[in-house]
């Protein structure tokens, strides 16, 4: 059976060698993707043949070009993350990328309208319902994924009446935390040889 497999690995050819090139080379650039800000001119004004930007929070297209970088790069490499992560907590990666995403937006209209607004400081206000989808998405995977591995039927739990004040004991179970109780919490009993059967 493993000729087989190697054998179909080994005549067809396979794209995962050139993905995973490709993205180590990218993550591999990443430094240099930050380090991009140093062609940037230092003065408050840059101007090409396509456009013309002006820096008017910072001043400098330089410290706005490494403000953006500084957000741009991890947010980059989050998102090789998000969509190369095969674990089925995956979906809790869109929270940073969230983040890092209402912080480059927030950057860049501070500086094109020179508005100083308390997006950024309130953030997590914002971006709280954000969250919440997230992590309720995140709790509804992880409950279908045990309910595959150890067959629990939801179905049954909504059809059952099991409330917190329901009877769950057996009558002898609870005669024993009553005597229990009334011992007090330092009882400890006297291991026999029933109490090694049951553990």
């Amino acid at each position: 059976m493993t000729q087989s497999k190697n054998k179909r690995l080994i005549d067809q050819p396979s794209g995962y060698l050139l993905t995973g090139s490709i993205l180590a080379f990218l993550i591999a650039f990443s430094p240099y993707l930050f380090y991009l800000y140093e062609i940037f001119p230092d003065g408050p004004v840059w101007e090409n043949s396509f456009f013309t930007y002006e820096s008017l929070y910072y001043q400098s297209v330089l410290a706005a070009a490494w403000t953006y970088l500084g957000k741009i790069t991890p947010l980059f490499l989050l998102l090789i993350w998000f969509f190369t992560c095969k674990h089925w907590w995956y979906h809790v990666i869109l929270v940073p990328i969230g983040m890092y995403t209402y912080q480059i937006l927030s950057t860049f209209y501070e500086d094109v309208y020179r508005m100083v607004d308390p997006m950024d400081t309130n953030q997590l206000i914002y971006l709280a319902p954000f969250f919440i989808c997230i992590l309720v998405i995140v709790y509804l995977v992880r409950v279908q994924i045990f309910d595959r591995i150890y067959g629990i039927d939801l179905s049954e739990l909504n059809e059952t009446d099991v409330t917190v004040f329901s009877k769950a004991m057996s009558t002898n179970e609870q005669k024993e935390v009553d005597e229990v109780r009334n011992q007090g919490f330092n009882f400890r009993p006297e291991p026999t040889e029933d109490y090694y059967r049951k553990l």
